[in-house]
This record gives structure tokens, C-alpha cells and sequence, in this order.
């Protein structure tokens, strides 16, 4: 599965609202430039989170936009599943009638359970674990670990 840059964008955007809570309602062309995104993707990206309720926009001239919910209520499992078009590694993980073959097909049951750990993994970490690992993260030449809830 390789995540669509709305949604890693969409991510960003939301740990950059919820770094700079404290000095209010943040300017979408804050976030791009901070983020080195786009004022008209950012645009584009915000509109499905703040329909499900993860942004709120406040109007006027100190407006800008807040999270919608404590940081610690947003998993990224949410935000993967509201923003990427297919959810699922491949199509029969969930529809079994997307394949003639699926109901035996042993290679359905490998991608169920990888599926089932890629979103148990996301649904473990907030965007307040993204926040408590922005000084923390553990780097080596290859690999970056994130302390979660699980680990």
C-alpha cells in the first residue's frame, strides 16, 4: 500500500494545527508555508476533515482553523481511512466478491491480517504521540522508531 500525499499531507496539517494551538485559529498559508505544501492543496485537503469533524474554520480577521477534537482523539487509522480512496491492501481483503477466487484463496488470509496490523498499528498512535515524538524520535541510518501507546 503506498499512502497518497493527501494523506500524509492531511497528517501534517493537523499536527501543525496542533503544535500551534495556543496562539489560535491558524492561517492555512501558515501551514504551507511552515509545511512547504500548497495554499490550494491545503485548501483541497482540509475540506474532508473538516466534514468529519477533525477541523473547525473560524471566520473573521483572526480566523484561521483549530482542531476539532483533542489531539488525543485523532488516530492516524482515522484520518488514513477518511482520506485515502481504497482502504484495503487489495480489493477481496473486505469484498470477497471483488474475486472468484476468494473464498479460496489462502493468500486473502495474508492480506487480511497484514491489513488488520496496519490499521490496529495506526489506530495506536495520536496526533499527541506525533506531538510527544518531535524532539524523541530514535534515528539510525535506516530505520526511525515512534514511541506509541503500545510500544
Amino acid at each position: 500500500m503506498k499512502l497518497s500525499t493527501k494523506t500524509r499531507y492531511g497528517i501534517r496539517l493537523l499536527l501543525d494545527l496542533a503544535r500551534y494551538h495556543d496562539q489560535g485559529p491558524v492561517q492555512i498559508g501558515d501551514i504551507a508555508k511552515r509545511q512547504d505544501i500548497s495554499v490550494k492543496y491545503l485548501e483541497q485537503i482540509v475540506r474532508p476533515l473538516k466534514k468529519a469533524g477533525f477541523v473547525c474554520s473560524i471566520r473573521g480577521p483572526k480566523g484561521g482553523h483549530i482542531l476539532g477534537k483533542a489531539p488525543e482523539e485523532i488516530s492516524l487509522d482515522q484520518i488514513v481511512r477518511l482520506l485515502e480512496n481504497e482502504n484495503d491492501l487489495v480489493e477481496c481483503v473486505t469484498d470477497h466478491q471483488k474475486c472468484a477466487r476468494s473464498n479460496d484463496c489462502s493468500v486473502r488470509l495474508v492480506w487480511q491480517e497484514a491489513n488488520r496490523a496496519f490499521y490496529e498499528k495506526l489506530q495506536s498512535i495520536t496526533i499527541t504521540d506525533l506531538l510527544a515524538n518531535d524532539n524523541t524520535l530514535e534515528r539510525d541510518e535506516t530505520t526511525y522508531s515512534l514511541r506509541s501507546k503500545d510500544s
